[in-house]
């Protein structure tokens, strides 16, 4: 349905000089003697609005569509609209009597040759000319020549060339924004990966040297040159080490009260002579 702009472009042009015209050729025609109806310009009445102004804004119209419109409709439209307003410049004079919309005088020249002039440059004339460059126009539009079918095409093909760089466009942002997002889980998983690593390592350096982990945990290592007290942690019982027993003294007051007693069981001391 689309036509080349240059279609209709010197019928459009015309149209809109010839319209522009008739619009406003009663207002300024008798600075020039040249006058219908009323030798004062611009000079308003109901028989010119109808009979004059109304045509020509129409003829204007349809030849501004003529001109830039590149569907063929729309031109088709301003081309029927310039031949309407054609046939009424032509045909309104014998009409307004029955309308009542008013009359609009006889030229003023006393020549016949001004008042041929005035009824062709104010009506007649006008009107068929402006008739016959829209019907020219329709014709044209009517025409489905080569060069619309190659237009029509290339406007298919930019269509969709449009449609595939939109498409790839937004194909290309959804992986972008994947890449991004995987390239943040991925940062993310190496910085929780770094904190575990420096965190454990934290506590082995702990242990090894005999001080607290970092949750809080005695490490439980005997240091010779501390008191035995400080060797747990302060909700751990106190191991206590003796180089001449082996376990744990268990501090019971029957065997520590006991002459010649160590203070250890009896399974933990050492034989008497006798018996060995």
């Amino acid at each position: 349905m689309r036509v080349p702009r240059s279609r209709g472009a010197v019928s459009g042009f015309l149209l809109i000089l010839l319209g522009a015209w008739g619009a406003l050729v009663p207002f300024f025609g008798p600075y020039f003697d040249y006058s219908y109806g009323t030798d004062q310009s611009w000079h308003w009445t109901t028989a010119r609005f109808w009979l004059e102004v109304l045509p020509g804004a129409g003829a204007v119209l349809g030849g501004l569509l003529l001109l830039v419109s590149a569907h063929r409709i729309a031109a088709s439209f301003g081309a029927w609209l310039a031949a309407a307003s054609g046939a009424w410049f032509v045909l309104g004079q014998t009409f307004a009597p029955v309308l009542h919309v008013g009359n609009i005088g006889q030229p003023l020249s006393t020549e016949n040759s001004g008042r041929i002039g005035a009824q062709l440059g104010y009506f007649y004339g006008l009107g068929v000319v402006i008739l016959f460059l829209a019907a020219f126009a329709l014709g044209r539009m009517a025409v489905v020549g080569v060069r619309d079918v190659l237009a029509a095409e290339r406007a298919d093909e930019l269509a969709r060339q449009q449609e595939m760089d939109r498409t790839a466009t937004r194909d290309d942002g959804v992986l972008a924004d994947g890449e991004d997002r995987l390239a943040g889980d991925r940062v993310a998983d190496e910085r929780l990966r770094d904190d575990r690593t420096g965190r454990l390592g934290d506590d082995d350096r702990t242990r090894r040297l005999g001080e607290p982990a970092a949750d809080g945990t005695a490490t439980g290592r005997y240091e010779p040159d501390r008191p035995y007290e400080s060797q747990g942690g302060p909700d751990q019982p106190t191991t206590r080490y003796d180089s001449g027993m082996v376990g744990s003294d268990y501090g019971s007051s029957e065997y520590e009260s006991r002459p010649g007693s160590t203070g250890r069981y009896p399974h933990h001391q050492a034989p008497d002579d006798d018996e060995r």
